[in-house]
């Protein structure tokens, strides 16, 4: 992948495509395609379909996706596997009918199963049954993998599928009925702090386990991928994480010690826990070469940071 080559950046305003998109430019890639949803609806095969004939992209990373918390996943399920299946499918194909170089599909830890033996190497993809929770939203990125690979072996495309650990970053969620751990977490313990509030609630236990990656982090790994390695190096696909990981009670108080808030936490057990532990192997990718350089609690003040700018 050469700095003139054209790229299409599929969801450049969300968590993982802004971060894309930044790297790309700090590595001097100038030809950059993006579209917002307003100007090209992804559900739609015929409008995806003239923006590759009409664009001609060489390289796509497909970062589009529909994604959410516990919360957002278990009530819209059917939103979460149509949209997801249907942007996918349009674009990967599209790929497929224009002769795209090369093209990088991001998934989710979520795929794997409930109670996969931890850290979760690649070889445990449906080994067993998913978190119900997510279940609709996990199909959809199998389906990617599957769809990937498929084009892949059928037609000679060179489509890879990378699966990250859980998100955090700039340009993150921070509504609280659709967010992720981190970003809602944010924002009720910034709330709290600003009203002098001496609890915040959190859902579940607080037991389960988790592993974040900065989106920068993420999208460094992406393009070290892209420009370095083919879909058969990787294989049908490759995590991408830190290998470490926190309870939700420890993410919670780094948060607290980064927002400066002196208060404490309640834990609603009749909340759903989710996935008791998600830690990837990274095996894999330490092999080629890569590992992540923001440390955790440096992430979160960055994260807040952001957080900070959109109130």
């Amino acid at each position: 992948m050469l700095t003139s080559s054209k790229i299409y950046v599929a969801g450049h305003r969300g968590l993982v495509g802004s971060a894309l998109l930044r790297r790309l430019q700090h590595g001097g890639f100038g030809n950059i395609v993006s579209r917002t949803h307003a100007e090209l609806d992804l559900t739609d095969q015929r409008a995806v379909e003239t923006f590759f004939q009409t664009e001609q992209p060489e390289y796509v990373f497909l970062a589009a996706a529909k994604v959410g918390g516990i919360h957002a996943n278990n009530t819209y399920r059917a939103d979460f596997i149509y949209q997801n299946l249907a942007m996918q499918c349009n674009i990967i194909h599209a790929a497929y009918r224009h002769g795209v170089k090369k093209l990088l599909f991001l998934g989710s830890s979520c795929i794997y199963p409930k109670h996969a033996p931890q850290p979760m190497k690649e070889d445990y993809l449906l080994s067993g049954k998913l978190e119900p929770t997510n279940e609709p939203y996990a199909i959809a990125k199998i389906a990617g993998i599957k769809m990937c690979g498929a084009y892949n072996t059928q037609y000679g495309c060179n489509f890879m599928s990378v699966m990250p650990t859980n998100l955090y970053g700039p340009n993150d969620n921070y509504d609280l009925q659709t967010s992720h751990v981190i970003p809602a977490l944010i924002r009720k313990i910034h709330q709290a702090k600003q009203t002098s509030n001496d609890t915040v609630t959190i859902w579940g236990s607080g037991k389960p386990r988790r592993e974040f990656l900065y989106s920068d982090d993420l999208a460094d790994a992406c393009l070290f991928l892209m420009t370095r390695y083919t879909a058969a190096d990787v294989g049908e696909f490759i995590n991408i994480g830190i290998g470490q990981d926190n309870s939700i009670r420890e993410i919670a108080t780094l948060i607290a010690e980064v927002v400066g808030y002196p208060g404490r936490f309640v834990y609603d057990s009749s909340k759903p826990d989710g996935t008791p532990q998600k830690l990837l192997d990274i095996s894999q990718l330490d092999r080629l070469g890569w590992k992540a350089t923001t440390g955790f609690k440096d992430g979160l003040a960055k994260a807040y940071k952001d957080f900070q700018t959109k109130l």
